[in-house]
């Protein structure tokens, strides 16, 4: 807000006319009554009211300000939540919370997109401890030969250290991260923004859909990326030898998923091991709706 209020006023009031002088003329309580007595003309920096001036429009100096006052509000809802939390969930299991703060020992370890609408443990569920996540944008896993990215360090430490039993690659439909893959042309890799650079890392899933898939509309064919790119992730762990290794002494299981945003169902697979091969597959594909 531009307005040089103090303390609470500044936030839950806003101006709807200013003086040429620097004065408040007309105050709007947007906030509670009792800080009608704190909301009385106050007078305005002078660098304040040329600020004003500069955006020319009333309507702008609004919105500026009903932004900074939905980021307050939010502030104060999360309190609330943080507060709720504690008195409906923390204090009524306070021992295992407390055993929580000194250890942890979970089963599963999720590789999900940074996407806000696909959270992994409210979409399976996960209560606090069950899962060690980790997310990125378009839930991709990079081959052991790219190098270090906090995708892999993260599998280290879930698998050598905790010791999970699960990996899960979650994808899901209307993912921006493979549609800004599907979009860019690869022949500007080196002008790409940091978004495009990381998507590149599926590459490989965007030409074998492109491949199979060109008579397909643009949004078919990001459908059918979409869980590609899934499949190659799940893939791509296999190249790590301290995640081969234990697959192959059945001591951890690898999954891939896609969670359907539009009619909530959920494509599930699973890496299996060929034994007279000596090669993984993916198989056993499930819907569960």
């Amino acid at each position: 807000m531009a307005l040089a209020l103090g303390g609470r006023a500044r936030r839950l009031v806003s101006a709807t006319l200013v003086h040429q002088n620097g004065c408040l003329h007309k105050l709007q309580q947007t906030g509670s009554d009792r800080l009608l007595g704190e909301a009385k003309a106050i007078r305005l920096l002078p660098r304040r009211t040329n600020m004003v001036q500069e955006l020319g429009m009333r309507e702008e100096f609004m919105q500026l300000n009903r932004e900074l006052e939905t980021s307050y509000d939010f502030l104060g809802e999360m309190r609330q939540r943080f507060l709720r939390f504690k008195r409906q969930k923390y204090l009524p299991e306070i021992e295992k919370f407390q055993a929580l703060a000194v250890a942890q020992s979970p089963k599963v370890m999720v590789i999900g997109c940074a996407d806000s609408r696909v959270c992994p443990s409210y979409v399976l569920g996960f209560q606090p401890g069950e899962a060690f996540t980790i997310r990125n944008v378009a839930n991709l896993v990079t081959p052991v030969q790219n190098g270090p990215t906090e995708t892999n360090s993260a599998l280290e430490f879930a698998v050598t250290t905790l010791l999970v039993e699960n990996i899960i690659v979650m994808g899901h439909s209307n993912c921006g991260g493979i549609a800004a893959l599907m979009n860019h042309q690869n022949h500007q890799e080196q002008h790409s923004s940091l978004v495009e650079r990381w998507v590149m890392n599926g590459k490989a899933a965007k030409l074998r859909t492109q491949l199979a898939s060109s008579h397909l509309s643009f949004d078919e064919q990001c459908r059918n990326c979409e869980k590609e790119s899934i499949k190659d992730s799940v893939m791509n762990l296999i190249t790590y030898p301290w995640i081969r290794d234990r697959v192959k002494r059945g001591e951890v299981k690898i999954h891939g998923c896609y969670y359907n945003l539009s009619d909530c169902s959920l494509e599930k697979w699973r890496l299996s091991l060929d034994k007279n091969e000596n090669g993984f597959h993916i198989t056993d594909r499930e819907i569960w709706s």
